[in-house]
C-alpha cells in the first residue's frame, strides 16, 4: 500500500503525511519577509488548508501585529519551560494557527544551542495534523536562522531589486548550501517596479547561484510596489483579506496556488533534525 498505516485498537487507521514546512527568510531586514509569510499563510488557510504560522524571529517578531492577534503566550514561554508549543497556538484569520514570539526579549535573542535545539525540535512537531507549516525567520545568517531553514522542506528567500538586498540574499543562500541544505530554494522578489525587473533579478541570482554553488534557485513569485500592502500593514490586517482585489493579493494567491500544486521534496524528519543538531554543535 502507498499510504502509511498504523494499528489502533485492532483496526488500521491512515496516518496523514506531515505538513510541508516552508521557511521564509531574507539576508537583509526590511524587505517585506514577514508580511509575505503572513499573507501566504492566510491565503493558504482561505483555500481550506490547515496552516500553522510560526514567528521565529526570536527577539523582534511581529506576526501578531500583522494579523492583529493578541498572543497571550509566546515562544518565550516555551523556551522557559512554562508552556508546551501546542499550548501557545492562537487562532488567526480563516482558522490560521499562529505561534507568536516575544518582541525585545533578550533571553530569546541570546538563545543557547541547547535551548535552540529543543525549540527547533518542538517546532518540527507542529508538522503533524497540518497541511502547511510556514516559518517566518529573522533576517540574516545567525545560527537560529540557518537552523530553522535547514529543518524546512523548502526555503523562500525574499529580496528586493536593490543591490544590497540581493547581495545579502546570495550570502544567505551560500551559507545554506554550504551547511548542507537539501530542500528546494526559491526566490521571492518584492517591491519590484514591474514583472520584467523581477524576472531579471531572479535570472541574475539564479545564474550566480548555479555557477558558484551548483544549486538551482527556483522562482516563487513577484510582488510589485503596491500601496494596498502599506495600508494593510498600517491597519494590522493581511492584504489578502483587507484588499482581496489588489495586485498584492493576486500575487500572493498565485504563490499559494503554486505552492499547493507543486510537489515539494519532503525531508525525513528524524535525519533532518539530526543534521540540524550536528550543525549547531
Amino acid at each position: 500500500m502507498n499510504n502509511p498505516v498504523a494499528a489502533s485498537r485492532g483496526t488500521w487507521t491512515a496516518v496523514a503525511p506531515p505538513a510541508t514546512m516552508v521557511a521564509l527568510t531574507s539576508g537583509k531586514g526590511g524587505v517585506g519577509k514577514s508580511t509575505i509569510a503572513t499573507n501566504l499563510a492566510v491565503c493558504l488557510a482561505q483555500r481550506g488548508r490547515r496552516v500553522r504560522l510560526v514567528d521565529t524571529d526570536l527577539a523582534l517578531g511581529n506576526v501578531d501585529l500583522l494579523t492583529n492577534v493578541h498572543c497571550r503566550h509566546t515562544l518565550a514561554d516555551v523556551v522557559s519551560g512554562r508552556k508546551r508549543l501546542d499550548e501557545v497556538i492562537e487562532e488567526g484569520p480563516h482558522g490560521l494557527e499562529i505561534v507568536g514570539t516575544a518582541s525585545g526579549c533578550q533571553m530569546l535573542a541570546d538563545l543557547g544551542d541547547s535551548h535552540r535545539q529543543r525549540l527547533i525540535h518542538e517546532v518540527a512537531q507542529l508538522r503533524q495534523d497540518a497541511d502547511f507549516l510556514i516559518i517566518d525567520t529573522a533576517a540574516g545568517i545567525s545560527r537560529s536562522v540557518v537552523a530553522f531553514c535547514l529543518a524546512a522542506d523548502a526555503v523562500w528567500v525574499v529580496t528586493t531589486p536593490e543591490a544590497p538586498a540581493m547581495a545579502d540574499a546570495y550570502a544567505l543562500i551560500k551559507v545554506l548550501v554550504r551547511s548542507g541544505f537539501a530542500g528546494l530554494l526559491h526566490l521571492v522578489v518584492n517591491l519590484a517596479d514591474d514583472p520584467r525587473q523581477a524576472r531579471s533579478v531572479h535570472l541574475k541570482m539564479a545564474n550566480v547561484v548555479h555557477r558558484f554553488l551548483d544549486t538551482q534557485l527556483h522562482y516563487a513569485g513577484t510582488l510589485l510596489r503596491d500601496e494596498h500592502m502599506v495600508a494593510a500593514v498600517r491597519a494590522r490586517r493581511p492584504a489578502v483579506t483587507a484588499y482581496p482585489r489588489s495586485p498584492t493579493a493576486a500575487a500572493i494567491q498565485a504563490m499559494a496556488l503554486r505552492l499547493g500544486e507543486r510537489p515539494v521534496l519532503k525531508a525525513e524528519t528524524r535525519p533532518f533534525l539530526r543534521k540540524v543538531v550536528n550543525w549547531l554543535c
